[in-house]
């Protein structure tokens, strides 16, 4: 267990397989606390999977899956995941469009809450103040009483970044986060993101290399199921293996 010591995600030679499919073959991966990481590779190279094996939605056939160093994730469901602090941004947002972006925030920040609760509870000041916070972290104070399906595509990724951070997550999953954004919305996306690393560890998958390059993070190449490469962008876009599967094509 000594080399999950100081990492905040920990896998060690895991395996996945889908009727003979070799969705994840012996991969290895090792997250800091506060670090973020871009993952890059790919389509079929496995980035979904490991992050369906990490929010427990897929159990892995081998290997260890640590949180905080001794935390077994391939023991828990999803919602006790969930729980532990680990959170999930899909590629396509996830926000309620009929309620405007604090009643979509507040939501969030009532945590288990049943909906109608929810609705009816009364924030403290300490509540009110974060809530404020998350406005002025994800860029929409000024769209604050604005309905959420009225936002630009880019507006509704940076809420629901909003919605999870409003559940102190200790580890988030950024699926393709700049998927369909201009590049203003792009741009802004980089800087968000390293404005909120550090506090918690963010993992980001992420095809768009101008972005991941914008991000100034450690990269991580996977193909097949496994880490092909890992290092700078720099380093990584040099190796004539990554080149070959991945940035020639």
């Amino acid at each position: 267990m000594d080399k999950a010591a100081n990492s905040i995600l920990y896998l060690d030679d895991v395996s996945v397989s889908f009727d003979g499919f070799k969705a994840l073959n012996s991969l290895s991966l090792i997250i800091e606390p506060g670090e973020m990481r871009a993952v890059i590779g790919p389509n079929g190279a496995g980035k979904t999977t490991m992050m369906d094996v990490i929010t427990g939605k897929t159990r892995p056939d081998t290997g260890d899956v640590l949180f905080a160093e001794t935390l077994d994730l391939t023991r828990l469901g999803e919602a006790a995941i969930a729980q532990l602090g680990i959170g999930r941004k899909f590629q396509k947002p996830s926000v309620f469009e009929r309620m405007t972006v604090v009643e979509n925030l507040a939501l969030a920040l009532a945590g288990n809450r049943r909906v109608g609760e929810a609705l009816f509870w009364r924030m403290s000041l300490a509540e009110k103040t974060r809530l404020d916070e998350l406005l002025d972290v994800v860029r929409l104070g000024s769209q604050r009483d604005m309905l959420a399906a009225r936002l630009s595509h880019g507006q509704k990724q940076w809420l629901e970044i909003g919605m999870l951070l409003a559940q102190e997550p200790k580890l988030l999953l950024v699926d393709e986060p700049v998927a369909g954004m201009t590049d203003a919305e792009t741009e802004t996306t980089a800087t968000l993101l390293k404005s909120i690393a550090g506090e918690r560890s963010i993992v980001v998958v992420e095809h768009d290399m101008s972005f991941v390059r914008e991000l100034g993070v450690k990269v991580t190449v996977l193909h097949e199921g496994s880490v092909l490469a890992e290092g700078s962008l720099d380093h990584v876009s040099s190796e004539t293996r990554v080149i070959e599967v991945y940035l020639g094509r």
